[in-house]
């Protein structure tokens, strides 16, 4: 049963997606028949395309239209949820938890003229990873967790594992990215939520290379994640194409489209190593359906989330 608005508009809302390739999304197709199914009146999608390197002003606008429209009700953000609070922290009323912990906005929203940021990534990618993972993976397999990109969804997914499956727990997390203020960023983050003492890593690194070692070295059953944006929001992969994965890992890059790759590698050695290999889609319905939510204030069933799940895949 999909739950519906209760109060669909009947003024033109605004909502907006903030992205690198915003524009080439498959939600500008998706999302109209999304608003359709929940009934959420009348609303005008906006994306927005940011490049990588967007300074602080260019931040700084987003939020301005975003607060100063009485029509807008909020935003997905993308890629540039860590850059996009650290030039407009000020321009929130609130932020939530993970907000606040993560140091990152993916969803911004508007009540009552106040406006709130939330990091929805260490739920939504909570949600993929426990719907990829039997519950009882790491312990069964002794696994280790290899995560490479310590971006906003990195982090996240680190913060899942280590406080949302504490039953089931990798052997080790290793955090790899090329900043090492970043990561500097992401023990403190992790320290504050580890109470039990998972054995956290962080490598700095930009080599393919390097990374097809740390790769390579993982025990069978490890969870070896793309999280850097290259193959989608940049050219390349983390690894090379000399990459060998190991045995029984389940392999998930987090692009749902583009070159990738990561994924491509992964595909290749499937069969041969028993891989487990995920790509992105469903981390983007959960992704989308958690912010649509938060924006439009509904109820979003699991039946929902399926139902918007294929919705989707038939315009994919």
């Amino acid at each position: 049963m999909t739950t519906r608005a209760t109060t669909p508009a009947t003024s033109p809302q605004v909502f907006a997606f903030l992205g690198v390739t915003a524009t080439a999304s498959s939600i500008n197709q998706v999302f109209p028949r999304w608003a359709e199914v929940l009934g959420l009146g009348p609303v005008r999608f906006e994306p927005l395309d940011l490049p990588l390197d967007s300074d602080r002003d260019a931040y700084r606008a987003v939020m301005r239209t975003i607060r100063d429209d009485p029509a807008h009700r909020g935003a997905l953000v993308t890629t540039h949820k860590v850059r996009l609070l650290d030039a407009a922290r000020d321009l929130f009323d609130d932020l939530d938890r993970y907000a606040r912990l993560c140091g990152e906005v993916s969803c911004i929203t508007k009540r009552d003229g106040r406006v709130t940021g939330s990091a929805k990534d260490p739920i939504t990618s909570g949600r993929t990873l426990d719907e990829l993972l039997p519950s009882d993976h790491f312990r069964t397999t002794g696994g280790e967790v290899i995560c490479l990109g310590a971006g906003g969804s990195g982090l996240a997914i680190a913060v899942h594992l280590i406080t949302g499956r504490r039953h089931d727990r990798p052997r080790r997390i290793t955090l790899v990215d090329r900043d090492p203020d970043r990561l500097d960023e992401c023990r403190a983050v992790l320290t504050a939520v580890n109470d039990d003492g998972c054995a956290v890593r962080v490598v700095a690194n930009a080599d393919a290379e390097h990374n097809d070692v740390m790769v390579a070295l993982a025990t069978p059953g490890s969870l070896i994640v793309n999280a850097t944006g290259m193959g989608k929001d940049r050219p390349g992969a983390p690894v090379t194409e000399r990459v060998v994965f190991p045995r029984r890992a389940v392999v998930w890059e987090l692009n749902y489209r583009g070159q990738r790759s990561f994924l491509r590698y992964a595909r290749q050695q499937s069969g041969a190593s028993s891989l487990t290999v995920e790509d992105g889609w469903r981390y983007f319905i959960h992704g989308w359906s958690e912010v649509i939510a938060e924006v439009f204030d509904i109820e979003m069933t699991r039946g929902t989330v399926d139902e918007l799940g294929h919705v989707a895949a038939s315009l994919r």
